[in-house]
């Protein structure tokens, strides 16, 4: 008989009102059965625990440090389960998300993954070309980012030693580890992001200073140096 793989969902948030309770929502019904949620706070300065802790059965720690790779690293020292999955707050797993993450881990071959992405249908279609464009850069490079809810072995996870507390790029960097320790899945399944930041700044612009970041990077300028250009929004 085969036993089922149990599932942590780890939330890093900072100033996230706007956007948790709606996040954390979609999550309650898979609570129990070998699922567990993990609020991880960064020292907001608004609601976001407050109205975290209203949603029975989820765990909030407040790790008073604003940095998302650290966070993230707090949230899975204390998780229980088999499989860490990192979940943005103004992100949303599609409905057969677990799922999914669990039929890909049946592979032992197998060490982690994310998911495509897309935006709330209703939403400009320039936002679905972006979207478009990277899903066809995940499948094409095997790259992720955080956006797209990176999901790991818990083992695997510890043997690489966690996310390094980068101020940016943390996410690339882990999961360019993890190609390298062993395969990585790109699951179909999409979740759903929100446009803010690109709504914010503009799409095309935004679009323009992700991929200047993420060259950056490659050439090898620091994340602390790059994350002066990038735009925080909440």
């Amino acid at each position: 008989m085969t036993v089922e793989l149990t599932i942590s969902i780890i939330i890093p948030v900072l100033n996230e009102e706007r956007q948790i309770s709606g996040t954390l929502a979609s999550l309650t019904e898979a609570l129990g059965g070998g699922v567990e949620v993990i609020v991880v706070d960064g020292g907001s300065q608004d609601r976001t625990v407050e109205i975290t802790k209203r949603f029975e059965g989820i765990e909030v720690i407040e790790s008073g440090l604003a940095n998302r790779g650290a966070q993230m690293n707090a949230g899975a020292s204390i998780a229980h389960h088999d499989v860490l999955l990192f979940l943005h707050a103004d992100v949303k797993l599609p409905s057969r998300a677990l799922t999914a993450i669990r039929l890909a881990l049946s592979d032992d071959r197998v060490s982690g993954g994310c998911f495509e992405l897309r935006f709330p249908e209703d939403e400009h279609r320039s936002l679905h070309l972006v979207a478009s464009g990277i899903n066809l850069r995940t499948r094409l490079f095997r790259t992720a980012t955080g956006d797209q809810a990176i999901f790991v072995r818990h083992s695997v996870f510890t043997e690489l030693g966690g996310f390094e507390p980068l101020p940016l790029m943390e996410d690339i960097q882990f999961f360019n580890r993890l190609k390298r320790f062993g395969r990585v899945a790109i699951l179909p399944e999409k979740v759903e992001i929100s446009p803010r930041r690109w709504i914010q700044r503009g799409v095309w612009r935004t679009v323009l200073l992700m991929y200047a970041l993420r060259f950056g990077y490659w050439l090898g300028f620091s994340p602390a140096r790059l994350k002066r250009y990038f735009l925080d929004v909440r």
